[in-house]
């Protein structure tokens, strides 16, 4: 059964993603990884005392959940809602009054190419949607999705199969399990979801789950250390132009 929302649970839970560090944890785990208490204090810039404090208070409203492996613990977004809710606020301050700072290249890398929770966005991700979307592939309208036959042969072939069950956990560089694909039914096929520095959309749900996870292990791109952009590798540019008619900017 979901809570009641009134203005003071409202208040409490934007409280807690209000404050800086934190902000900072949640930011970082946008990228659909799960980090260990020790990453996240890199990431948010405060002590390990600190940072349990936080990840405890984060947790316990179920913004966080833990994964544990061995004797290690590392803390994921509890769900793709968290991560859609994160994704509205980046645009909210996309938005909003301009800030004067100077760019730098982590500003670029995260336009050009970036993970959204689990699914690609920036750039790539819009030109990976509007090629989908120029052959027929796919059909967008109202946020929702819908995957053609024409897709799902495509897809198929490409060695994406929307049908499956998903496995078990990956793991991130460091060891730390991956957030994993729902499994069919528990979640939309194909949605859309905006993007914050491009003004459009790429897709979310399984398909832009599986896609991200597909071009990762096929070695078209490749994640940048301690951020959440993407880079595009040579192999990348090159099947990018074969397959889906475009060259990555």
């Amino acid at each position: 059964m979901s809570n009641l929302v009134s203005g003071t649970t409202l208040a409490e839970i934007a409280a807690l993603i209000g404050d800086v560090a934190r902000a900072n944890m949640l930011s970082a785990l946008m990228d659909g990884r799960a980090l260990s208490a020790g990453e996240l204090a890199f990431h948010a810039g405060v002590g390990a005392p600190t940072t349990s404090g936080h990840l405890a208070k984060l947790t316990e409203a179920n913004i966080l959940a833990v994964e544990k492996q061995g004797r290690h613990r590392y803390y994921r977004l509890a769900t793709p809602a968290v991560a859609e809710a994160l994704e509205a606020l980046m645009s909210l301050v996309a938005d909003g009054p301009k800030r004067h700072r100077p760019t730098g290249p982590r500003d670029e890398a995260m336009r050009a190419a970036r993970t959204c929770y689990d699914h690609l966005a920036g750039r790539l991700g819009v030109a990976i949607a509007d090629s989908l979307v120029a052959r027929g592939h796919v059909r967008l309208a109202d946020g929702a999705g819908l995957v053609t036959p024409e897709g799902d042969r495509f897809l198929c072939d490409f060695g994406i199969d929307l049908n499956r069950k998903s496995g078990s956990a990956q793991a991130n560089a460091f060891g730390a399990p991956v957030a994993r694909t729902l499994d069919k039914g528990s979640r939309p096929l194909c949605r859309t979801c905006l993007d914050w520095s491009e003004r459009r959309h790429h897709l979310a749900g399984r398909l832009g789950a599986e896609l991200c996870r597909h071009l990762l292990e096929r070695g078209w791109i490749e994640r940048i250390k301690d951020s959440r952009a993407i880079a595009v590798t040579p192999m990348g540019v090159t099947g990018f132009q074969e397959r889906f008619g475009f060259t990555p900017a």
